[in-house]
């Protein structure tokens, strides 16, 4: 089975979207919701994610043994997400062997040249199609 850690901060909504998809789709994963604050953890748990943390040394430690990492670009952005990606956070996650599924939202101000522009519910959409053909 793998593990499949979601990072997400400030209000946890790209993070619930994505955790809810997990779980609707039913896939065969061991869930990690690690939140860079408790509002976006919580946001995550109640989606329905199995285990949850909050803060940097979770992100670190998940980032260590996770197969695949799921959020938006700004978690290997220092100082992205208002401050609340610390660099050691980034590190850990840009080091990790994880795939890592990073979604472009663009008001963090990282924007990925050739990239369409997609409804946060699109880009769920595809991340859960990546996500799929990545566990078969």
């Amino acid at each position: 089975m793998k593990k499949v850690v979601v990072i997400d901060g400030q209000g946890g909504r790209l993070g619930q979207l994505l955790v809810e998809a997990i779980v609707n789709e039913k896939l065969d994963v061991d869930l990690y919701a690690i939140g860079t604050n408790s509002i976006a953890t919580s946001a995550m748990l109640k989606a329905g994610a199995s285990q949850g943390a909050t803060g940097e040394n979770p992100v670190i430690v998940a980032s260590r043994d996770a197969d695949i990492i799921i959020g938006p670009i700004a978690i290997v952005s220092a100082d992205s997400l208002l401050g609340e990606i610390t660099a050691n956070m980034a590190l850990a996650i840009g080091q990790s062997k994880a795939t890592k599924l990073l979604l472009p939202v663009s008001h963090c101000d990282n924007l990925v040249v050739g990239v369409r522009k997609l409804s946060m519910t699109d880009m769920v959409k595809e991340t859960i199609i990546q996500l799929k053909e990545m566990i078969k």
